[in-house]
């Protein structure tokens, strides 16, 4: 039996992850002196409910070997191969506590540094479940084909504000301010695994605008493979003006739009009103 095993920072809750028949692993966040299970103890909406009502940004801490080497034991016990996914060895230390912890379970456990995170980590977790319901390759083969296949992948989102990139130190903030005032929307990117901002909109529509032109300009979404969209917030209303301003890179494709709520590992730097795409391009 081959069995998946994801972090968090795929935007997974565990509610999601056992629907899907797939195991979670979650990063750990700390407001203050109080410290939660990723998409365990603390849901999506809660977290954006605590971002918004405080003063300081949350903390993440990344996953420990000792944390990734008790589960390989649970899910080996049975004498099953285990396929992980883990957030981008260029955004967190987890992937490096993955491969340690794994060394120990050679020819059991194969890792994949999915080189993304968020959504872009999720329709790579999306693609693997297909690979195991195909049930027509190891886990080892599984492992190969997402490495080759996730260089594919695009994340592209669309902020509403620069407020928390500030606090958290990734712009400064005279830049900030400037930005606010003139209503300035940026786009990022999941660049080789890094996020990088790769462009700049004034105003909501100029930003959907934008994305839109993102994603035409990389070669166009590939619907034979996953392809999802996130928000980030308490309220999914921009989302879903953005589905129906860019109708038409859907509607020929597709009669529906899988979209879910961003969670914290991201949610802490993108703040609340971001939203994104992501997609195998063509």
């Amino acid at each position: 039996m081959i069995k998946i095993l994801v972090d968090s920072a795929s935007d997974l809750e565990e509610k999601d992850a056992q629907a899907l028949g797939v195991y979670l692993i979650p990063l750990q966040i700390r407001f203050g002196t109080k410290e939660f299970f990723d998409g365990v103890d603390l849901s999506h909406q809660k977290f954006f409910e605590m971002l918004v009502e405080s003063d300081e940004l949350p903390q993440t801490s990344q996953i420990n070997e000792y944390r990734f080497d008790e589960k390989f034991a649970e899910l080996t016990a049975d004498g099953s191969e285990v396929v992980v996914i883990t957030i981008s060895s260029k955004l967190s230390g987890t992937h490096a506590s993955a491969v340690k912890a794994a060394k120990k379970y050679e020819g059991k456990v194969f890792v994949v540094d999915s080189l993304n995170a968020c959504i872009g980590e999720r329709i790579l977790l999306e693609y693997a479940i297909r690979l195991v319901q195909g049930g027509k390759m190891t886990a080892a083969e599984i492992a190969a084909e997402l490495d080759e296949k996730k260089g594919k992948i695009q994340l592209l989102a669309v902020l509403d504000t620069l407020h928390y990139l500030r606090k958290g130190g990734r712009i400064s903030s005279v830049t900030a301010i400037a930005g606010e005032m003139l209503s300035i929307k940026p786009v990022i990117s999941v660049v080789k695994g890094e996020v990088k901002l790769v462009g700049k909109a004034i105003g909501s529509k100029k930003g959907n605008n934008l994305l839109n032109k993102m994603v035409q300009d990389c070669g166009g979404i590939d619907f034979d493979m996953p392809y999802v969209l996130g928000y980030a917030g308490l309220s999914d209303t921009f989302l879903l003006k953005y589905i129906h301003d860019s109708e038409h890179l859907w509607k020929d494709h597709t009669d529906h739009v899988p979209y879910y709520l961003i969670g914290s590992t991201i949610g802490t730097h993108v703040g609340p009103g971001a939203i994104a795409v992501s997609f195998f391009a063509k």
